[in-house]
């Protein structure tokens, strides 16, 4: 399923406009060892009660995660003949626990996310305790000794002290019959507790082939040039959110047009600099923010990965990235956070890596 079927009342955190949510695609794109292994956990003598799936973000770790739930909800006999007989995670689309799934109301399958804050009429910048908090009354409803209920953590990266100790409580004294899924796209950042009680499973970026595949399945109609194919696939990085971000909206030319202004000889020409901050900056555009981030990590990881291998003595310059990098990730945290101004993040990140660029070849 790569269209969404019907709008929801309440926007959802990640949703990308015109495309399904995870839960409700059916296609998974690509990580068939992740997919086999979690099979085999499943259908193994020991299941642990919690899975932390890492990965960069927008690979398909929910996707994947809402994937086993909808197999484990239809196939609660681990060891009966469907689950053994199984080659994937698939049901059927028309399946009973598909359609429950992909409307949000299966009773055994609790999806904690960071909420819309309808006052601010914008997604909450943290994963809140009292959202963590639902798993009290999820665990505590009764059910039948058959059934399997499932909580998916999306994504662990945004809880903060309390709700990641919130998580830690239950995840010390798990429920029977149940699972964790624990999706968190820097695991070695979040609690060593928490991770010391979580089986892990990385998936990789997407190769480049899969994203293409990808891009066509959910979204082939937006690709009318093979160029944009070709650079959305190379800019994504492995990420098919990413590649899909830059397809829909700006996105393309904000990536095209971000390098050659921060590699300028000289200072970038004003028009194109508060062109390009202007398509980030432009209101309700939260898909071009999202990819003017994207974008900007990914020349700032390119570029200090360049500088270790060309110059690997020149530390001035490898600490001096680094401190580009940091402080980009911490004003773009306070901008979502304070709802700053976006086009000043542009101008400044634009500004003082061009800076640092045309020094580091004086």
């Amino acid at each position: 399923m790569a269209r969404r079927s019907e709008p929801v009342d309440t926007p959802e955190v990640d949703a990308l406009a015109g495309l399904a949510l995870p839960r409700e695609q059916e296609v998974l794109i690509g990580h068939e060892d992740p997919e086999r292994k979690l099979l085999d956990a499943y259908r193994s003598q020991r299941l642990h009660h919690a899975l932390l799936l890492g990965g960069p973000k927008g690979i398909g770790k929910a996707t994947l995660a809402f994937r086993f739930a909808r197999f484990m909800l239809a196939h609660p006999d681990r060891f009966g003949r469907e689950v053994a007989a199984a080659r994937d995670l698939s049901i059927p689309d028309d399946h009973r626990i598909a359609r429950q799934v992909a409307g949000g109301g299966h009773p055994n399958l609790l999806h904690l996310r960071r909420p819309w804050d309808e006052k601010r009429k914008r997604f909450k910048s943290e994963l809140p305790v009292d959202e963590v908090r639902r798993t009290v009354a999820f665990f505590g409803s009764t059910a039948s000794a058959e059934s399997w209920r499932v909580c998916i953590v999306d994504a662990a990266d945004d809880m903060n002290s309390s709700s990641a100790n919130a998580l830690l409580k239950i995840l010390e004294e798990p429920p029977e019959r149940c699972l964790f899924l624990v999706l968190s796209h820097t695991p070695g950042r979040i609690l060593p507790t928490i991770r010391s009680r979580c089986r892990r499973l990385d998936l990789a970026p997407l190769p480049e082939p899969d994203l293409a595949h990808g891009l066509e399945t959910l979204a082939g109609d937006w690709i009318s040039d093979p160029a944009d194919l070709s650079d959305a696939t190379r800019f994504a990085e492995g990420s098919l959110r990413s590649a899909l971000l830059l397809l829909s909206g700006d996105g393309l030319t904000i990536a095209r047009g971000l390098g050659p202004l921060i590699e300028a000889p000289s200072r970038p020409d004003p028009a194109a600099l508060h062109g390009l901050a202007d398509l980030v900056a432009a209101r309700g555009q939260t898909d071009n923010w999202e990819s003017f981030q994207h974008v900007t990590r990914r020349f700032l990881h390119d570029w200090l990965r360049a500088t270790a291998r060309h110059a690997p003595h020149d530390k001035r310059t490898m600490n001096a990235i680094s401190h580009l990098w940091d402080r980009f990730q911490k004003t773009v945290a306070d901008t979502d956070a304070l709802n700053l101004d976006r086009k000043q993040v542009v101008l400044d990140l634009v500004l003082g890596a061009g800076a640092l660029r045309r020094s580091e070849f004086a």
